[in-house]
């Protein structure tokens, strides 16, 4: 099949509901299309003169169809520390690296129960993640873990970064080590703001360096309305990251840094894909920074935490649980502008990508196992692990080409 205009598999979902695809000057017309009788059969579509929109949506995908980007998943227990353990929060792995022959994670850790915002917030812990620091194991064999200790602690009391650090993630270079988290300063209000710091050290084991500012900071366009502690009410909502940056994640690409991120916006709202959350980049020469937002912020409609990963030149991003594009796996070749490429039934939480293992074995690679969280309950978060399969066919079990 012939389309006027280059899109890459599933990229129609973009231009079906009206959403962005940055390299698309216009929806190509039914009429460009050179609709073939092997593509009408293909589709099962009974009158090609007769065509329903989702008929023509589907004329629309290119002939490449492969599921090389799609998957499926299960999770399961690990052994040692990172087993469930009461009234400990475990939350947020990081991404897996090697180092002396032993798996290494980094990951937000609290003690006792979340209170929430209705009493004394500069007693209480109002989420898990608060009142958090960023402790590390390792493994030698990726399922049994021992807890190694502290890592990256909170700061002292007056510190952009006293009240918690968590949700962190790892990256190696050129023999040092650089960890990037979250951080709140303060009381955890509900209108405080989320920043990024950063941690470096020599060995993975530290001892860590800890920035004395932030890395990355909400936008300052937002205008909050009235003074009550409500996120939601605003005169102005400013860019799509005006209230907080989260979920940093710090990748090597063409001889520069990027900084991918999730942003939340101030005076959030529920839109037809859910919760309006998007991520956006930083990129900086220096792993230290500093870093500066591309203009093209925000690079996704939709989103959670990050997941990105290294892949034919180009950055693969792994899109879930907000906004109409979650679940789907996306592939960009300058790091900005990203491409549906798949679309998944689901994924696991807060994923701690396997950096161990060579991306560009193929497209899904650095996905074929790691770590995740779960929820035992709304107090408590373990880590689990998580293994991922290609699916090539749906046949019954038994039945000629089942795999």
């Amino acid at each position: 099949m012939k389309i006027k205009n280059c899109l890459s598999p599933f990229v129609v979902l973009a231009l079906t509901f009206n959403l962005t695809a940055t390299h698309i000057q216009k929806t190509p017309d039914i009429s460009e299309l050179d609709i073939t009788p092997k593509k009408i059969d293909q589709l099962g579509i009974t009158n090609p003169d007769k065509l329903s929109a989702a008929s023509k949506r589907a004329l629309m995908w290119p002939d490449d169809l492969s599921s090389e980007w799609f998957f499926e998943y299960n999770v399961y227990d690990l052994k040692g520390d990172l087993a469930y353990e009461e009234g400990v929060v475990r939350r947020d792995p990081s991404a897996l690296i090697k180092h002396s022959g032993k798996y290494y994670v980094w990951y937000t850790k609290s003690v006792g129960p979340r209170d929430g915002f209705g009493g004394d917030i500069s007693k209480e812990k109002v989420f898990p993640w608060d009142r958090s620091d960023i402790w590390y194991a390792t493994s030698k064999d990726g399922l049994t873990w021992e807890e190694q200790g502290l890592a990256v602690p909170r700061g002292e009391p007056g510190a952009y970064d006293d009240r918690s650090v968590f949700t962190t993630e790892i990256m190696e270079w050129e023999g040092k080590y650089y960890l990037c988290y979250q951080v709140v300063g303060g009381d955890y209000v509900v209108r405080v703001k989320n920043e990024v710091g950063l941690a470096w050290a020599d060995s993975p084991d530290g001892p860590w360096t800890k920035s004395k500012e932030p890395i990355l900071s909400p936008a300052d366009n937002g205008i909050w309305k009235g003074e009550e502690q409500n996120r939601f009410i605003v005169e102005k909502k400013g860019d799509f990251d005006s209230h907080k940056v989260h979920d940093p994640c710090i990748i090597p690409y063409k001889g520069k840094f990027y900084l991918f991120y999730k942003g939340e916006q101030m005076g959030e709202e529920i839109t037809w894909g859910g919760r309006e959350i998007r991520h956006g980049v930083a990129i900086a020469d220096n792993p230290k920074g500093p870093y500066v937002k591309s203009e093209y912020n925000p690079i996704s409609n939709s989103g959670h935490e990050i997941c990105v990963w290294p892949y034919n030149g180009g950055i693969a991003s792994l899109i879930t649980t907000d906004g109409p594009e979650k679940n789907t796996v996306q592939w960009s070749l300058d790091g900005i502008n990203f491409e549906i490429m798949s679309v998944v039934k689901g994924a696991p939480h807060a994923i701690g990508i396997n950096r161990t293992i060579d991306p560009e074995e193929e497209p899904l690679a650095a996905l074929r196992w790691g770590l995740t969280h779960q929820y035992m309950n709304p107090d408590y978060q373990y880590i689990r692990g998580f293994k991922t399969r290609r699916i090539i066919r749906h046949v019954a079990a038994g039945a000629p080409g089942t795999k």
